[in-house]
C-alpha cells in the first residue's frame, strides 16, 4: 500500500467512522473526524491525507475545518500531487465522453464530485470557458484550474465565477466575476438543439447558461408545433425560442429580467422566429393570476423557476410555492394541453416535488396524466453516493 506524503497534513477519522469514505462517498463530515488542535489550525482548502482510526490511508482530500463538510475526497491515492496536471487529467477524462455525446463544444464539462473535482463546475460555451469555484479548496486551486483549462481546451477566454450561497457555507466571500484569460466582448453564442442562443457570462445567472435543461427543452419543443406556448421564468429564452423554431404559432416568454429578455429577443431574431414571439417583463405569479383572470389559455405551459429552497429551512415555504405555481399554471393550460413544472432546488426531494405539483394541479380543478419524469441532461452526471447532485426535477403532464 502507498504511504501518504510525510509533508502533507494528516487528518484522522474517528474509529469506526471510515466506512462511507472507504466505500466511495466523497464527503466527510465534521463529526466524523478527530478535530484536534492541529486539524482546527489547518487553513481552509488545505490538501490533506485522510486516515482511518487505525492509521490506514483513505486517500487525498481537501479540508476545511470551518465547514460542516470538512473533507472532500479527491482520489484514493495518498501520494497524488494536486496541481494543474491532476486537474488537467480529470478534464481530459470528462472531455472524452462528453465529446461522444455532443459534437459541438457546448456543455457542462465538470460537474463537481461526479467528475472527481468537488466544488468545481466548468461550463464550455464554444471558445469560452466558465469555471465556478464553490469551495475553499477550489478557491486555493484557482490558478491551477485555469492553467489546466488552458492546457486541455485552449479557449479564447476563461471566466471565473466565485459567487453563490454555497460559498458562505465554506466561509468564503463572493467575488465579482472576472475574465482571467483573454477577453470577452459582450454575450457569447450558445448552440443547443440546432438553435442559436445567447448567454451573458458576466452578468447572467450562475455560469450564464443552464445546460441542464437541454433535453427537457428538446422534449417540450417537440410538443410545440401548431400550439400557443408560454415560457415562464424564460431567462434567455431557451425554451421559448426552441418552441418557436419547432413550429409554435405564438410564444410568450415571461421573466422579470430586462437584460435576459433582451438576449431572448436577440435569439428570436437570429433564428428567424421574432414574428411569433412576445417577450414580456413581469413577475411570474402576478402574470399567472392576470392571465387566469382574463381567461387566457395556452396549449403548452412551461414553468421552470429558480431555486425556491436554497437551504433546508426554506423547504416548507418552497413546497407551498411549487404547489401554487402548478395550480396557477394548470389554470392557464388549455384542455388537452401540456404542462411542464421544473425545480432546481436540491433540498426538495423528487417525491415531495411530484406530490406538491400534483396537489397544485388538483387544486386548479384539473385532471390528467404524467408523461415524463426527467432530470438534467447527461453532461450533469450524478455521483452514485450523492443523491443531492441529482438536483434538477421536471414533470410533464397532459391535462384534460
Amino acid at each position: 500500500m502507498n504511504q501518504p506524503s510525510p509533508t502533507r497534513p494528516i487528518v484522522l477519522l474517528q474509529p469506526g467512522r471510515e466506512n462511507r469514505a472507504r466505500h466511495g462517498h466523497p464527503w466527510v463530515y465534521a463529526n466524523e473526524v478527530v478535530m484536534d488542535a492541529a486539524a482546527r489550525a489547518l487553513p481552509p482548502g488545505e490538501v490533506v491525507t485522510l486516515r482511518d482510526g487505525f492509521g490506514r490511508s483513505l486517500g487525498t482530500a481537501i479540508f476545511n475545518p470551518h465547514s460542516l463538510i470538512v473533507a472532500r475526497l479527491l482520489t484514493p491515492d495518498p501520494e497524488a500531487v494536486i496541481d494543474a496536471g491532476f486537474i488537467a487529467d480529470r478534464l481530459r477524462r470528462a472531455l472524452a465522453w462528453r465529446t461522444r455525446l455532443y459534437p459541438q463544444p457546448f456543455y457542462r464539462l465538470i460537474h463537481a464530485e461526479a467528475d472527481g473535482l468537488p466544488g468545481l463546475v466548468i461550463d464550455r460555451l464554444g471558445e469560452v470557458v466558465v469555471a465556478q469555484l464553490n469551495t475553499a479548496g477550489m478557491d486555493r486551486l484557482a490558478e491551477a484550474v485555469v492553467t489546466a483549462i488552458e492546457q486541455v481546451l485552449a479557449p479564447v477566454a476563461v471566466v471565473i465565477q466565485a459567487e453563490g450561497g454555497g460559498r458562505s457555507l465554506e466561509g468564503l466571500a463572493e467575488v465579482p466575476r472576472q475574465v482571467v484569460r483573454g477577453r470577452l466582448d459582450g454575450p457569447v453564442v450558445v448552440e443547443e438543439n440546432g438553435t442559436i442562443l445567447y448567454a451573458d457570462l458576466l452578468a447572467g445567472q450562475k455560469t450564464g447558461w443552464f445546460f441542464d435543461q437541454r433535453d427537457n427543452r428538446a422534449f417540450m419543443a417537440g410538443l410545440a408545433a401548431g400550439s400557443r406556448v408560454i415560457d415562464l421564468y424564460s431567462y434567455s429564452g431557451g425554451f421559448a425560442v426552441q418552441c418557436a423554431r419547432a413550429g409554435a404559432t405564438a410564444v410568450v416568454a415571461v421573466d422579470r429580467s430586462k437584460a435576459a429578455l433582451e438576449l431572448a429577443e436577440r435569439s428570436a431574431v437570429t433564428n428567424g422566429v421574432a414574428g411569433v414571439c412576445e417577450f414580456r417583463r413581469a413577475e411570474v405569479f402576478e402574470e399567472l393570476e392576470r392571465l387566469a383572470s382574463a381567461g387566457q389559455r395556452f396549449d403548452v405551459v412551461i414553468a421552470d423557476p429558480p431555486a425556491f429552497a436554497k437551504s433546508r429551512k426554506d423547504v416548507p415555504v418552497a413546497c407551498r410555492a411549487y404547489r401554487k405555481l402548478a395550480r396557477l399554471s394548470a389554470r392557464i393550460t388549455a384542455p388537452g394541453g401540456f404542462l411542464m413544472v421544473g425545480s432546481c432546488s436540491h433540498n426538495i426531494e423528487p417525491d415531495r416535488f411530484g406530490e406538491e405539483v400534483a396537489l397544485g394541479i388538483s387544486g386548479a380543478g384539473r385532471n390528467g396524466r404524467l408523461l415524463r419524469v426527467a432530470g438534467a441532461a447527461p453532461d450533469h452526471p450524478v455521483h452514485p453516493y450523492l443523491p443531492e447532485s441529482a438536483y434538477l426535477k421536471a414533470r410533464v403532464f397532459n391535462l384534460d
